[in-house]
């Protein structure tokens, strides 16, 4: 576990921020890479980490585009060598009913939020098959595990990014590579503000980024394939 290299995607804000916060304060000499579309905010997250002790380095990059993804994984492979841990945090939420719900906004929701899970693990994955030692995370929701009215979009993405998980720790499992996926509820970020929303009913973003350290810091004996964290109140 010494100076393993992370990949941290979303990283510019919320639940992305927190993660470096916390793997960068508990995993002495880790070597974060932190992708995100943001570049002003990555650099804030990383001159952070820094101050934890890690080594940290941002990587612009959208990671729902192809050629970006493939771009930003040989840079991070050149910056740092192997890849050890892939947090699949990349995504976005907007609200509307099904029949309210434009292509657009359909596809912006499963580009964001699934495409992109499933391109940057396919760019990191053969790395970690090759050396037969990794960890994949996926961030998923209780949306992609039940039904929200009004949430459409955001729970198909969020059941494929399930299902996604779900397939590759089945295709891994015999070759070192473990894989968990995550169904936060409620967690308190800046896409929340102006929902109206009192903050104190949803979960703290670092609570959600202590669950994923503490998963990964358990032997390789052991995988935790799912966890579900919800908000004490339980409605959210």
């Amino acid at each position: 576990m010494s100076k393993p290299v992370v990949v941290i995607t979303g990283a510019s804000q919320g639940i992305g921020a927190a993660m470096a916060r916390e793997f960068g304060s508990r995993l002495k000499g880790v070597r974060l890479a932190l992708v995100a579309r943001n570049e002003r905010n990555l650099a804030r997250v990383a001159a952070a980490a820094v101050k934890r002790g890690a080594k940290a380095e941002i990587f612009p990059c959208d990671v729902s585009d192809d050629a970006a993804v493939a771009e930003m994984a040989a840079a991070v492979t050149k910056r740092f060598g192997g890849v050890d841990v892939l947090i699949n945090n990349a995504g976005t939420f907007t609200a509307a009913p099904f029949a309210e719900t434009t292509v657009a906004a359909f596809d912006a929701m499963i580009g964001a939020t699934l495409r992109s899970a499933f391109l940057v693990t396919r760019a990191l994955l053969p790395g970690m098959l090759a050396r037969a030692s990794g960890d994949v995370f996926f961030m998923s929701s209780v949306a992609g595990l039940q039904a929200f009215p009004g949430d459409a979009a955001y729970c198909a993405a969020k059941f494929g990014v399930t299902g996604l998980a779900k397939v590759l720790r089945m295709e891994t499992k015999e070759r070192g590579v473990r894989v968990c996926c995550v169904y936060p509820g409620a967690t308190w970020s800046p896409s929340w503000a102006g929902s109206g929303i009192d903050e104190e009913r949803m979960m703290p973003a670092a609570d959600v980024a202590r669950a994923f350290f503490e998963v990964y810091q358990m032997t390789r004996r052991t995988v935790v394939e799912e966890i579900v964290l919800r908000p004490q109140r339980g409605d959210l």
